[in-house]
């Protein structure tokens, strides 16, 4: 079963944000994961504490643990600091 990441986001800083979302993106490769949603959200229902979403789908949950903890992604997860407050979530 696919699997997907989400990710709740409000930008704090956007060139830096600029500088994590390229980096982020090649970090995916490795593990077939790739991005079928993002950018700002229309609320439909209730209130959103963050103004952006992305949502990344891999080939399975192994798939998004890894490519989560690999050296790649976690080494840029300084540069995600300054450029977005976020949540990660994996369904």
């Amino acid at each position: 079963m696919k699997n997907l990441v989400i990710v709740d986001l409000s930008p704090i800083n956007k060139e830096k944000l600029a500088q994590y979302s390229a980096k982020a993106a090649a970090t995916l490769i490795p593990f077939n994961g790739q991005f079928i949603a993002k950018g700002p959200i229309e609320i439909l229902s209730g209130k959103a504490p963050y103004s952006m979403k992305a949502v990344i789908e891999f080939p399975d949950r192994k798939s998004a643990q890894d490519w989560y903890n690999s050296a790649a992604y976690q080494s840029i997860i300084p540069l995600r600091e300054e450029g977005m407050d976020s949540q990660f979530h994996l369904v």
